[in-house]
């Protein structure tokens, strides 16, 4: 079989792992060949194509990013996207696709499986939104990565008696902003998914730095918007590609507080350091079982599913109950948050 393999959407750590698995276990095991396609779907729609081999896969386990570029492009909301995939895997002989992506990524790849192409989808975000996995590839590196930015916040915002705001990513959901603050010991932490009330924010910082305390670390996601009926005036800022503005919230967070508290309050915005560097061994390990979960899936005939992990165990998912869903933030793990305010 002749496997062709891409990685769309934003870059995350353990991509390469991933990648490395899929050739692995594909040459090795079965005698399968396997082919990269550049730049995501784009790189499929336009023929962008390079051999992949041991070889090329030699020591990229522990590089962040991927081999094989990104890009985000979606093939079905395009004109002529989907026929150009299919004319291009019928010109290169590609009987299947392994594709490596999010929630954008995930939802071309159902389209396409629907045109009769055989496809398995493994996820990865850092923002941990794939529903139907408790893990997706770089989620854990980049908490890892907000975890320490928050510990390092702490002294200097004590030695300073500051409140410090940290807006890290999250465009719908609160996963990074909830586990890092959780496991960073962030005094306040602000969700998409629970519109908040500055005042009450404010009302929480004065009576915390009343009675014990000289500092405060706020952890806000990215998407974090005020509720309806408060005094903050604030949308989402969107850039010209429908991006959220990083740093935006985080921002107008700071001079509110700043204003309303009287304490001397500084921002820091990770944005797409949380994306970068090197993958921690947990996200090295997720990215081969699914490489070769992927691997074993269309060697044995299972087309149109996603892999994913389900406590410690590998299993297949079908992509139509996962395509354009978002995977929440549990509420007894927010509760967590709350507790330990």
């Amino acid at each position: 079989m002749r496997i062709g393999v891409l990685t769309g959407g934003g870059d995350v750590p353990g991509l390469n792992a991933a990648i490395r698995a899929v050739v692995k276990r594909a040459e090795m095991e079965y005698g399968h060949s396997v082919v990269g396609f550049r730049n995501g779907w784009r790189g499929v729609v336009e023929g962008d194509i390079t051999a992949l081999t041991r070889e090329d896969v030699r020591g990229i386990l522990p590089r962040g990013g991927t081999m094989l570029g990104t890009a985000r492009y979606h093939p079905h909301k395009n004109e002529g996207g989907i026929d150009g995939v299919l004319s291009t895997l019928e010109a290169e002989r590609v009987e299947a696709l392994i594709c490596i992506g999010g929630d954008g990524t995930l939802k071309a790849a159902h389209r396409v499986a629907k045109a009769g192409v055989k496809v398995v989808g493994i996820p990865k975000t850092i923002d941990n939104d794939v529903e139907g996995t408790d893990l997706s590839i770089g989620f854990h590196t980049a908490i890892n990565i907000a975890t320490e930015a928050i510990d390092r916040l702490h002294t200097t915002a004590e030695s300073h008696n500051r409140v410090m705001v940290v807006e890290v990513m999250g465009h719908t959901v609160g996963w990074i902003a909830v586990n890092a603050g959780i496991a960073g010991g962030a005094d306040l932490i602000i969700t998409p998914e629970e519109p908040f009330d500055i005042e009450e924010i404010a009302r929480f910082l004065r009576r915390r730095h009343r009675s014990h305390a000289n500092f405060s670390i706020v952890v806000v996601a990215e998407g974090a918007e005020p509720a309806e009926g408060t005094d903050l005036q604030f949308s989402t800022q969107i850039d010209e590609k429908g991006r959220i503005v990083a740093g935006s919230i985080g921002e107008r967070l700071m001079m509110e507080l700043k204003e309303r508290t009287g304490f001397d309050t500084r921002l820091t915005v990770l944005g797409h350091v949380q994306r970068g560097g090197t993958p921690t061994p947990t996200d090295r390990i997720l990215g081969s079982r699914f490489g070769i979960a992927a691997v074993d899936a269309l060697s044995n005939g299972a087309f149109g599913v996603m892999t994913a992990v389900r406590g410690e165990e590998i299993v297949l998912v079908p992509l139509e109950e996962i395509a354009g869903k978002v995977k929440q933030v549990p509420e007894d793990l927010v509760e967590v948050a709350r507790a330990l305010w």
